[in-house]
């Protein structure tokens, strides 16, 4: 599954230990984390088995890095996991100044033509909160639609999850 993928400004490669310093700095970007933990740093090596989104470090299975195809600089990681039913979740990571050039929607869209086409899977799904209004505009321009909301109670609510979070699917066409 982790062949490369490439778009027209774009080239994703699997994710290798050598990436680990710049997926790293990504977590420590209060912005970035801010509808994944509310914008706290992450631990480098002590990973929290809380957690219940990606960290990559470099190695994992269905996980990409991005680097812009001109100047080979980090715009951050895409991932098409499987889940083991015929479908994959898709999700992505983009340092602060990559924002709003287009990236996401320009990687999401390659990794759902590629999860129907070159890996077979029948459908993919994300989730992210309601209020995260750029990440499902991108979801929704790579085809995914909106499936679902569900409500995550807990003590450590992040702000906006009152309005819960939001679940996003696309199935293969037949």
């Amino acid at each position: 599954m982790l062949q490369g993928l490439e778009t027209p400004r774009l080239r994703l490669t699997s994710v290798i230990p050598a990436d680990r310093d710049e997926l790293f700095a990504l977590e420590q970007d209060g912005e970035v984390m801010r509808f994944l933990n509310g914008g706290k740093s992450t631990p480098l090596d002590d990973i929290d088995p809380s957690v219940d989104f990606l960290m990559p470090r470099g190695g994992e299975q269905g996980i990409w890095t991005a680097r812009e195809k001109l100047s080979g600089s980090f715009v951050g990681w895409f991932s098409l996991r499987d889940r083991g039913d015929g479908s994959a979740e898709l999700g992505y990571r983009l340092r602060r100044a990559m924002w709003g050039l287009g990236y996401a929607s320009e990687g999401t869209a390659v990794l759902v033509e590629a999860g129907f086409s070159r890996f077979g899977f029948a459908r993919i799904v994300a989730s992210t909160m309601a209020v995260n209004t750029a990440s499902r505009r991108v979801l929704e321009k790579a085809g995914l639609v909106h499936v679902g909301t569900f409500y995550v109670e807990g003590p450590d609510r992040l702000p906006g999850a009152e309005y819960g979070d939001v679940d996003y699917e696309i199935r293969r066409r037949t």
